[in-house]
């Protein structure tokens, strides 16, 4: 049973935090973005998983 749980968790983990991780790259490296870069930032570390989605589809500004 716990080999099961790990086996769902852990791509679910691996998926969260490189999103996370991109998510953040591309938050730094943006100049401007749709609303405070410090607030996006909070959202992106602290809401698991929607976090780095809702920053790509809201937070990123087309330059």
């Amino acid at each position: 049973m716990d080999e099961l749980n790990f086996a769902i968790i852990a791509p679910l983990a691996f998926i969260n935090i490189v999103l996370a991780v991109l998510a953040l790259v591309d938050l730094f490296k943006r100049p401007a973005v749709n609303g405070p870069k410090w607030v996006w930032a909070l959202i992106i570390i602290f809401i698991n998983l929607i976090g780095p989605i809702l920053y790509f589809v809201f937070g990123r500004r087309d330059t």
